[in-house]
């Protein structure tokens, strides 16, 4: 058997022992419904919260001191503009009072009443009003300006603003707007940066019980580190599939049942090279941004000898995750500036950054060369993790430096 066969042979039984040593255990179940368990806890917070603000909202209105000669203006203004609002878009109710004798005065008393919270009042001339506002009112203030000037118009008109006979088409887009390719590229870095945030962190443990339990010098002395390193990582990302598959499989069943409205806000989202093949490199860019995170995060876990140096590891790791996000956002931004260059290059940024550029380019020979480039980065960081091991922890080799061991 050659060399490089045998190689990939041990590789892949390590990678098998840790994926089988880590699914079938009965925590990986609890890993598996892990946001299951965090969804229910955000709808119940979300729910909650809904309830407390729609409670607020029942209350609020706005609130028009105009004559009675003027009320079915007003009305009718108010009934218009509302029907370009989304029901829960909608400004607060409208209420009608007859002018004082003093309507400043009259004006300030709305906001003291007990029956309604007064987000917006508006007296005087209809030309010329004043319309006072709370701290949450400003767009409420806003609304009233929109009726002033509709009510106005149709007094001025006769009492009625003209009907407008509108023939309504709808239209589907043969490619995607740019607005939709934008946010198709955010989502794309977002969906590779949460998944490696969710997942890859998890290598980081995969040493230390192998270290407690002196296992690791048994597989150290039966297969090369790197072997072991590359065996541990693809192992671990076969448990990352496994946890995306069954999610994916969920949400793809729920999705087939949502609203069609659903389905045409996807459309919207459509990339610039194409679905089939954004697929493609969304998967093989998120299979590359676990590869590369997992090996420095398994690398560096790999030092550890505590499930508490662990613990202190997990803070730096989701640090660096956290700033390789923010530097492709801000270099996606910007696509042709120097920073955004600069995330596509530097290793770590790089799937995340070039998933961005697929939803926002057609072209595809950058994507032949940053896959060829994170690749040799896997390779180095696997080689390079395996022999601080072996050096620090093993202590098969010398630790002092290249440059000290010629004078020795």
């Amino acid at each position: 058997m050659s060399p490089s066969r045998r190689l990939i042979r041990q590789t892949m039984t390590i990678a098998r022992r840790d994926f089988v040593a880590t699914v079938f255990t009965p925590i990986f179940l609890l890993f598996l419904f892990a946001p299951l368990i965090m969804v229910a806890f955000s709808t119940i917070g979300a729910m909650g919260a809904q309830q407390a603000a729609d409670h607020g909202s029942d209350r609020a209105r706005i609130v028009a001191i105009v004559p009675d000669a003027l009320a079915s203006a007003v009305v009718d203004a108010d009934r218009r503009a509302r029907t370009v609002f989304r029901r829960d878009e909608e400004p607060p109710a409208l209420i009608l009072l007859t002018p004082a004798a003093e309507s400043a005065v009259q004006a300030r008393k709305t906001f003291e009443a007990k029956d309604y919270d007064a987000m917006a009042v508006l007296y005087g001339p209809l030309d010329r009003p004043t319309i006072l506002y709370g701290p949450r009112g400003a767009r409420a203030a806003d609304y009233l300006t929109v009726l002033a000037a509709s009510a106005l118009s149709a007094e001025r008109l006769g009492g009625t603003l003209p009907k407008v006979d509108v023939k309504r088409i709808a239209f589907s887009r043969q490619r995607a707007s740019l607005g939709g390719q934008n946010q198709t590229a955010f989502l794309a870095v977002f969906g590779v940066f949460f998944l490696t945030l969710f997942l890859a962190g998890q290598v980081v443990g995969t040493m230390a019980e192998e270290r407690s339990n002196k296992v690791i010098e048994v597989l150290a002395a039966a297969v090369p580190l790197e072997a072991v390193f590359l065996g541990k990582l693809l192992g671990m990302f076969g448990v990352a599939v496994l946890f995306i598959g069954f999610w994916g499989t969920v949400l793809g069943q729920v999705t087939s049942v949502l609203p069609p409205s659903f389905s045409g806000m996807v459309g919207e989202l459509s990339p610039a090279i194409g679905m089939p093949m954004f697929t493609l490199l969304f998967v093989t860019y998120f299979t590359m941004a676990y590869l590369l995170l997992g090996s420095v995060f398994l690398t560096i876990g790999a030092q550890a000898t505590t499930m508490r140096e662990i613990q202190m590891l997990s803070l730096p790791i989701t640090i660096v995750q956290v700033g390789m996000f923010t530097l492709t956002l801000s270099g996606l931004s910007k696509p042709d500036s120097w920073l955004a260059v600069i995330a596509e290059v530097f290793p770590l940024s790089s799937p995340f950054a070039m998933a961005g550029v697929a939803a926002a380019s057609d072209s595809l020979w950058p994507h032949a060369v940053a896959l060829a480039w994170q690749a040799l980065w896997v390779a180095i960081f696997v080689t390079l993790g395996a022999r601080w091991f072996r050096r620090g922890v093993l202590q098969s080799g010398s630790i002092r430096p290249f440059w000290r061991r010629k004078g020795g």
